[in-house]
């Protein structure tokens, strides 16, 4: 199974402007993420898709591979998206979002597993069990709900579902990684915007309200994010203990 792992790299971010190149440890945050990717033995080839050239010398310095994008692209599915079309031999391919230096290749193996066992399900994306005491009520947890088959039925920040009755429900931590079908990814870049998506801010609800369907495979941890400057100061806390990362 031929598999490309694609890294979005925007240098200017609204919330954090430069955010690719800043430093986690001594190695910029699209460099962590990068090698990451190449410890995952999933993929057959990784790139960084990106439209500043102070991000493409980057990642040349440290070996990497990067393809220049356009700079119109809306969203980071969008910039994969192009850079995917180059790359016709790839069956499948993994958006490995340039805002998460610790990934692990056991987290991006599970994100294409179906895609390894011989599937070809549109689109996967990625979850682990959900702490209800911080994260069900903070709109920072991306919660998502699944059907008995592993299938995504929402999203949302809110606190979801609503907890009338005691038991357990199949609500877990979204995490944003995603994969796609090679034909479903061309097709998704051509999809328009939709109200859930608007609403919430959630790009993957518009898969949904297109009426396609998203699998939720899944992971045991959680691991930082960084999407503001207040989020790398937590990160460097948690690489300091984590220094095998």
């Amino acid at each position: 199974m031929q598999i490309l792992a694609v890294i979005p790299a925007r240098y200017d971010s609204v919330r954090f402007p430069g955010k690719p190149l800043v430093k986690i440890g001594d190695r910029p945050m699209v460099q962590c993420v990068y090698e990451a990717a190449q410890r995952c033995s999933a993929f057959t080839k990784v790139v960084v898709a990106t439209d500043s050239e102070k991000i493409a010398d980057c990642v040349r310095s440290f070996g990497g591979v990067v393809e220049m994008t356009r700079s119109d692209h809306a969203t980071g599915t969008d910039r994969v998206a192009e850079v995917a079309e180059r790359y016709p031999e790839m069956i499948a391919i993994a958006n490995v979002q340039g805002d998460q230096p610790f990934a692990t290749p056991e987290m991006l193996t599970q994100l294409v597993s179906p895609y390894l066992r011989g599937e070809l399900p549109e689109m996967t994306t990625l979850a682990c069990p959900l702490n209800s005491e911080t994260g069900y009520a903070d709109p920072n947890v991306v919660k998502v709900i699944c059907d008995r088959h592993d299938q995504a039925l929402y999203f949302s920040r809110a606190a979801i579902p609503y907890l009338r009755n005691p038991g357990a429900v199949p609500v877990y931590h979204h995490l944003g990684l995603y994969a796609f079908s090679r034909d479903f990814l061309a097709h998704y870049a051509k999809l328009t915007p939709t109200p859930l998506e608007q609403c919430e801010g959630l790009e993957q609800l518009r898969v949904l309200e297109h009426g396609y369907r998203i699998t939720v495979c899944q992971t045991a941890i959680a691991v930082p994010e960084i999407n503001t400057p207040e989020d790398l100061l937590l990160a460097q806390s948690f690489l300091a203990a984590s220094p095998a990362i």
